[in-house]
Formats: C-alpha cells, structure tokens, sequence
C-alpha cells in the first residue's frame, strides 16, 4: 500500500470514529437527560420536599427534560448527524449550564431552593456542560 492510501485509509478511520465518539457524545446526554426527566415527573412530591421548589416546577422541568432527552436521541441515532442539529443540543446545554449557575446562586425562578437543591443543581451542571464539551469535541474530529 503506498503511503498515500495509507493516509486516505487512516483518514477514513478517524472521520468513522469521530462520528462514533460525537454519537455516543449525543446519545449519553439523551439517555441522562431523559433518566433525570423521568425521575422529575415520577418523584416530583419527594424531590419538592428535598428540594424547596414547588413540585409543578419540577415537573415541567421534568417534562421538558424528557422531550429534550428525546429530540438528542433522534439527532444522535440519523443516518448522518446534522451539524446543525448538534450545534443546536450544545447551544441549549449551554443556556442550561449558565441558567443552572445563576439559579444555583440567586434561587432565580425557583424561589428559595435548601442546599441539597443547590448542590444537585451546580451538579448537573457541571454534567450538562460535559456533554456540551464532549459533542463540540465531536464535532470538531467529525471536521478533521
């Protein structure tokens, strides 16, 4: 084999596992976010105890969570993944990431959430922004 169909080979390899590794990025942050969703809705009274925040919030934090976890899924499992879509899912883990912080800090729109709150808030969103890390690492090999 020479050495440039050496390289086209290799080169063929790292495109397949960054699409690999952007895709596995994706479908972590949908099965996370779809779990914790889930877990919104089911535990709601329980975790609105633990939590000081009204149970119709988590809720509809859980709801959300849950459609959200589906639509990265579906981005995620498409034949070719859309760099826009992907762009898009890491856009809004960012807004979560930034939103989570300031909510964390201040109780903004949560009222006044105990510590365990705040605590499990700054932890997810250190996960939140994991993901979003790992899928624009994605993308970037997926541009090499």
């Amino acid at each position: 084999m020479t050495n440039s169909a050496t390289a086209a080979n290799r080169g063929t390899r790292t495109g397949a596992n960054a699409g690999k590794f952007l895709r596995l990025a994706l479908k972590l942050d949908a099965v996370v976010t779809a779990v914790n969703g889930l877990a919104y809705l089911v535990a709601a009274p329980v975790l609105s105890d633990l939590f000081d925040i009204s149970a119709t919030r988590l809720r509809g934090v859980g709801v959300f969570l849950l459609i959200f976890g589906v639509l990265v899924w579906l981005v995620g499992t498409r034949p070719a993944v859309s760099r826009g879509a992907v762009g898009l899912v890491v856009a809004v883990n960012v807004i979560w990431v930034v939103e989570s912080l300031v909510a964390a800090a201040t109780g903004l729109g949560l009222g006044d959430p105990s510590v365990i709150a705040r605590v499990w808030i700054v932890l997810q969103a250190l996960v939140v922004g994991l993901f979003a890390v790992l899928q624009l690492m994605g993308l970037r090999r997926q541009q090499s």
